[in-house]
């Protein structure tokens, strides 16, 4: 139950990636880890634990073993902090007849139809006006309550609904935030909403990035409660799992990480995103902190191990055709192994071995997962990260069903599973 109240409560938090990095961060302070910055130097001993955020949106936080010794294993785990959803583009206020609405964009590739007719709310990060034009105020937001929402067509003006019909992203999910009095003509209403809502002035809101979210809830499913239904499982219960690993890993004669990256859902090309160089850098300045030299430290990097943690799909009972032949998890029956040829999963056999041993050990379950040889599948970081820090590395994630809908649904048991083989990683 210490797991899924901990889910639960990322979930609830982690709206964005702002906020999924505030939570990591107050979980990791709670437990004793020190907070340390990238443009400061890092007085680095045994037995510490630090925590660096990363432009707010991305996360690293390591353990360094009491009895760490130069040479031994750097074992890593990475997940991502943000899901597809609906980004605010700038010049945002438009008006049709009496409605006051707001111009998106779609972040990533969420199930569009599912984010309609759904309270949504807005959080994330707005610049204002400051004193000095180099440190703008940097102000976090988040509506306590819904003030959005992508309304339908009804039915009888739209008869092929139930038949399929495409959603033209400029023109049928733009949300609608108020009505307009027929006397009143201003057309900046979301400005004048969020000026009001930090307080400043319109005309100090320099930039913004802000999103949509949706404001349901998670809930459990079942009579038995065997299944979770929520917004943001991918990735969110990735990023939960490892930062409750990172805490509970007992290994004490290596360096532990974890490395929450942003951008995921947009291909990973960012300064906080798994195709940045910022890992393999952290990796070498951490080794370097701790005394070892140059070939010391090329020779420990290149005998590490990274977990690509991210979620897998489940076999859908409605849709079994669409699963892999002799390769189809089920929610609630443990973690997925992911493997793919095309590395768009990064597939190294010593190092599936090596997390299959750990978990028959530790009597953990886990599942392969393997897409159907005629559907292109999905990618995620893992193979990314690789390239740059090309270390034995494995996909492994919580199988779903529903991927990238407005809700998603998982087994319960399966939260257990992959932050038990997580953390068996970081202890062993």
């Amino acid at each position: 139950m210490k797991e899924q109240k901990n889910l639960f409560e990322m979930l609830k938090q982690g709206v964005t990636p702002f906020g999924c990095v505030k939570e990591s961060l107050r979980r990791l302070i709670d437990a004793g880890f020190e907070e340390i910055s990238y443009s400061e130097e890092w007085k680095l001993k045994k037995g510490g634990k630090y925590v660096m955020n990363h432009h707010d949106t991305a996360l690293f936080a390591f353990t360094i073993g009491e009895n760490y010794q130069t040479n031994d294993m750097l074992r890593m785990a990475a997940a991502h902090t943000d899901y597809p959803c609906f980004r605010i583009k700038p010049n945002a206020d438009f008006q049709t007849d009496a409605y006051a609405q707001v111009n998106v964009e779609v972040y990533g590739g969420p199930i569009l139809n599912t984010w309609l007719d759904r309270p949504l709310g807005i959080a994330g990060r707005v610049a204002v006006r400051s004193d000095n034009p180099f440190e703008p105020d940097m102000r976090f937001y988040r509506s306590d309550k819904p003030v959005l929402t992508i309304p339908n067509l009804a039915i009888h003006m739209n008869r092929d609904v139930n038949s399929g019909v495409e959603l033209n992203r400029q023109i049928d999910l733009m949300p609608v935030l108020d009505m307009i009095p027929k006397e009143q003509k201003e057309t900046d209403y979301f400005l004048r909403f969020l000026a009001e809502e930090l307080n400043v002035a319109k005309e100090d809101i320099l930039d913004f990035e802000l999103s949509l979210f949706c404001m349901e809830e998670p809930c459990y499913i079942g009579p038995k409660e065997t299944l979770i239904s929520s917004p943001r499982l991918d990735n969110q219960t990735s990023v939960s799992a490892l930062v409750s690993a990172i805490i509970d890993g007992t290994r004490d004669n290596g360096i532990n990480l974890i490395a929450l990256f942003d951008h995921e859902e947009i291909g990973n090309t960012s300064k906080q995103g798994a195709a940045s160089i910022l890992l393999h850098d952290m990796a070498e300045r951490i080794l370097e902190k701790l005394g070892a030299n140059g070939e010391e430290v090329a020779r420990t990097m290149y005998d590490a191990m990274l977990l690509s943690v991210d979620v897998a799909h489940g076999l859908h009972p409605n849709k079994q055709n669409k699963m892999d032949i002799t390769n189809h998890p089920v929610l609630g029956n443990g973690f997925c192994i992911k493997e793919a040829c095309s590395q768009s999963y990064a597939t190294d056999a010593q190092a599936v071995a090596i997390l299959c041993q750990i978990c028959d050990q530790k009597k953990i379950p886990y599942q392969r997962f393997v897409n159907r040889s005629d559907l292109r599948g999905g990618g995620t970081l893992g193979s990314v990260a690789s390239t740059l820090f090309p270390v034995k590395t494995v996909d492994i994630g919580i199988p779903l069903l529903a991927m990238h809908s407005a809700r998603e649904l998982m087994g319960t048991k399966d939260m257990d599973a992959l932050k038990d083989a997580v953390c068996a990683f970081f202890s062993l």
